[in-house]
């Protein structure tokens, strides 16, 4: 188990090497103390939401540092990548169609008079 955990940490950071002193994983069986005595992470930070919104000009400007950042396909690849989705296409096409024409005519089979 990772140590990051709070059902196997104990309040100093430690693993717990007794089974019987974990903490239980599940809310019914945890007490005020044992929540409380938690190792905090920083996932349990909250977010970070007082943030004030960027202009429009701003805005566009880190759009743009974002889209530099961006590692972009060469021609080579961008091609590569287009025929392999039209033969996926072309396959799930033929797939789709052809169990449509077995379940055609399976109905058929099945409530022809």
């Amino acid at each position: 188990m990772s140590q990051d955990r709070d059902d196997d940490v104990d309040t100093t950071g430690a693993r717990r090497s007794d089974p019987a002193s974990a903490v239980p994983t599940g809310k019914a069986g945890r007490t005020d103390a044992a929540v409380a005595s938690r190792v905090r992470t920083d996932a349990d930070q909250p977010e970070d939401t007082g943030t004030r919104r960027a202009n429009p000009i701003q805005y566009l400007k880190q759009v743009v540092e974002e889209l530099r950042k961006v590692i972009w396909p060469t021609r080579n690849q961008m091609v590569t990548y287009t025929i392999v989705v039209f033969l996926f296409l072309i396959f799930m096409t033929a797939l789709v169609f052809g169990v449509d024409l077995g379940a055609g005519e399976l109905v058929a089979l099945v409530f022809d008079n």
